[in-house]
């Protein structure tokens, strides 16, 4: 079975300092970590995310930041 996982990319689009290593047994609850934790991962310099199923890139990067 795959497992779910984010990778953050700091304000450069360089991998960011914080681990991503948080594995997910699904889809929703990956999301569901995000919608949770996206403002402390904002403040910590994450400024975008990629959302991985096992290998494959399942969609983004994505920014944390609020559409204006």
């Amino acid at each position: 079975m795959m497992s779910w996982h984010w990778t953050y990319f700091d304000v450069d689009g360089h991998p960011a300092s914080q681990a991503s290593s948080t594995q997910f047994p699904n889809q929703g609850d990956a999301e569901t970590f995000i919608g949770q934790q996206w403002q402390e991962l904002l403040a910590s310099g994450v400024e975008s995310v990629v959302l991985h199923e096992g290998d494959r890139t399942v969609y983004g990067p994505m920014s944390l930041r609020p559409e204006n």
